[in-house]
């Protein structure tokens, strides 16, 4: 047993290469290369918008009676929830951003 710990001592530490080590080159099939802050915030207002008809669609038949599959309703219900508790903090905390700029002395 001690030979082997021994044995296990002996072992050469890992060494890293570091001229291995490439930089990161940005992505030319990155979806959001290339898009202005307008874009991407109409985007994203977008998908929350048909998350939320989604949603409300499903309640609906729910309320009708009209659902097929239960479950799937209720999981497109609480995703919209999700979604629009996500979009209100992001807008809270980018309102928070703003203002601490805004607070700064130049």
């Amino acid at each position: 047993m001690i030979g082997t710990i021994n044995s296990l001592n002996s072992l050469n530490p890992l060494k890293i290469n570091l001229n291995a080590v490439q930089e990161t080159q940005p992505d030319d099939n990155n979806e959001l290369a290339g898009k202005s802050f307008q874009e991407l915030l109409d985007g994203a207002v977008n998908d929350v918008n048909s998350t939320q008809i989604k949603g409300y669609d499903s309640m609906k038949e729910i309320a009708t009676g009209k659902v097929v599959n239960l479950q799937e309703a209720v999981q497109k219900i609480e995703e919209a929830e999700l979604t629009m508790k996500l979009a209100l903090e992001v807008k809270n905390k980018a309102i928070n951003a703003y203002r601490e700029v805004m607070r700064m002395q130049v």
